[in-house]
């Protein structure tokens, strides 16, 4: 497939919008189109009234057509607002310059501008893009002379996709630039969608959060006395870590670390430390007035696809509400007769490692449906009718030693993970080389091919350039993260063109909702086109997965936030959770 393919032909698209009643979190108002036929240059021009006689698109969207944007989710969601059914197939420019350009240094970052100064091409100045941008979101009403200068704008839009399309035309991957591309589709409709928010709980959180702080802190520290006044006291903490006997990484200046990732992996090793990490979490980030909560009560912003090096999306830590701290996950709740339910693949990267690698054991690990105690027992350190209650202790440590190679740490870092000697940390690291030879012999070849050949590849094609990245970490953790990426983009193209109503991909899941009654048949659904997704990625082998059902009432709540949900709740004098 290429550019001849679409006898219909290929039409470049751009929109103007500005949030709904001028609130983020509202679905965009679309001010105007423009679109320009390639590689004709034929172009007609669309103001908000013409658009909203419309039923449909003013252009060819079947089979043999191709609509081209950049960012097209962003024109998707324009599409959603006027009701008109997507195109069947769409080009995101940005989504291929970022497969092309991924892990080079650009100058002018990413953007559309950026991407055409990359490549040498006329563009419009940031200052008068900026300055049309802020025109646009005043929301109007605007004069004839505005509306003329606003479409005039958003026709140097088409005009500069028109020159990157001709540059790019050749380098493009068709067949996977299109799926990519169908990804957007579907990123549009979970961004339409949004996330049910507890709006009472939200506001009241608002209004009284500054005034419950140093209660909350009272209540929090009585356990552990760190605190003086709102201050975090370092040596205090450290006494504290001598007589709980707890390991904690040093800085090179001798101070601890008191970076909030090493608190997030210390709470998982040790729970007596997630209250503080919670606690300094919520005291640091709390800013929920940054929460892009629509009109409806929904959460939604920008998903960011595409963002991260390995292909994921980066939505915003502050406008997306599973970036805050987990206990405000507890403001998730499904609206009244729905359901919501999170469903997440079972131990995704261990499975991706066993698959790509083609190592049989490791394999046979991720079916036994506990891959840390089958590594246990294949290394010979339990015996084979060992069970996760009999061998707890040794179960706990193994799966500490292949988070451990997942997240590429070394015996040291280990060694404070599982709170043991370093030599015991070298020990469950030799003892997994040992047993999943195939898949080091397979990432030692990534490493490789990544310094010699200057490239790796996901499945479906999205790449990185690796001549500025030698981090053997980062090398050797790319084709789990690119292909988990790519799995998870396969299934929301599934999901949501099979109807299923998803309110957000999150890493390795996915939140979906439905009405009671049909809750069930979405779950059932959903976990079936996850498992196709996972077939379709590693070549034939099957992930499982999990499933968390929430359902009116009831709230969201992930296990690691309940305590200091509760503790926040009671403060306030709402209900807590059992």
């Amino acid at each position: 497939m290429h550019a001849a393919s679409f006898t219909d032909g290929i039409y470049l698209v751009d929109f103007e919008f500005h949030p709904a009643s001028g609130r983020e979190g509202n679905p965009p108002v679309p001010v105007c189109m423009v679109v320009r036929e390639w590689p004709s240059g034929c172009t007609q021009r669309y103001w908000q009234a013409d658009l909203q006689r419309m039923a449909t698109a003013p252009f060819p969207t079947g089979e043999n057509a191709l609509c081209v944007a950049y960012y097209a989710s962003a024109e998707m969601d324009c599409f959603h607002a006027l009701g008109w059914p997507h195109p069947v197939h769409v080009l995101d420019l940005f989504t291929e310059f970022r497969c092309l350009t991924n892990g080079l240094r650009l100058a002018h970052g990413s953007g559309l501008l950026g991407a055409l100064l990359h490549y040498g091409l006329p563009s419009i100045g940031g200052e008068q893009k900026d300055a049309m941008r802020d025109l646009v979101l005043t929301g109007g009403p605007w004069s004839d002379a505005d509306q003329l200068a606003i479409l005039d704008y958003c026709e140097t839009d088409v005009v500069a996709l028109a020159h990157l399309l001709t540059t790019l035309q050749h380098q493009i991957d068709w067949p996977r630039a299109l799926l990519r591309g169908r990804y957007m589709k579907a990123v549009s409709c979970i961004q339409t969608n949004g996330i049910p928010i507890d709006t009472a709980a939200l506001a009241l959180l608002q209004a009284q959060w500054s005034a419950i702080q140093d209660q909350l802190i009272a209540d929090v520290d009585s356990d552990y006395g760190i605190y003086e006044g709102r201050t975090f006291k370092a040596n205090r903490w450290e006494a504290y870590l001598v007589a709980q006997q707890i390991a904690w990484p040093r800085l090179p200046s001798g101070a601890l670390d008191m970076g909030d990732a090493t608190f997030r992996e210390k709470a998982r090793a040790h729970l007596q430390v997630a209250p503080i990490r919670e606690l300094r979490s919520a005291l640091s980030e709390m800013r929920l007035a940054n929460l892009h909560v629509g009109d409806d009560g929904r959460n939604r912003c920008l998903l960011s696809p595409f963002r991260s090096r390995t292909g994921r999306n980066q939505p915003s830590n502050s406008k997306f509400i599973f970036g805050p701290s987990v206990w405000l996950r507890g403001l998730i709740k499904p609206k009244p007769g729905w359901g919501l339910a999170y469903v997440d693949w079972s131990q995704q990267e261990f499975g991706i490692a066993a698959a790509l690698s083609g190592d049989p054991t490791m394999m046979a690990a991720y079916r036994s449906g506990d891959p840390y105690l089958a590594f246990a027992i294949q290394a010979g350190a339990v015996p084979a009718t060992a069970t996760k209650k009999t061998h707890e202790a040794e179960r706990e440590q193994f799966k500490a030693c292949v988070l451990a190679v997942q997240y590429g740490m070394g015996e040291a870092s280990l060694a404070l993970r599982i709170n043991q000697p370093v030599a015991r940390a070298r020990q469950l690291l030799e003892l997994h080389r040992r047993t999943y030879r195939s898949f080091w012999n397979w990432s030692d070849s990534a490493v490789d091919e990544a310094v010699l050949g200057g490239r790796l590849w996901a499945g479906f094609g999205w790449q990185i350039h690796t001549r500025d990245e030698l981090n053997d970490r980062s090398l050797r953790n790319f084709p789990m993260q690119a292909n988990g990426a790519e799995m998870l983009r396969i299934a929301c193209i599934l999901l949501t063109e099979a109807g299923i109503r998803v309110c957000a991909p999150v890493h390795d899941a996915l939140l979906i909702e439905a009405p009671l009654d049909e809750l069930d048949a979405a779950i059932t659904t959903t976990k079936a086109l996850m498992q196709e997704a996972s077939r379709i990625v590693l070549d034939g082998f099957e992930l499982g997965s999990d499933v968390k059902e929430v359902r009116y009432p009831d709230r969201y709540m992930d296990k690691r936030g309940v305590v200091m949900w509760n503790k926040v709740m009671h403060l306030l004098g709402q209900p807590t959770l059992a």
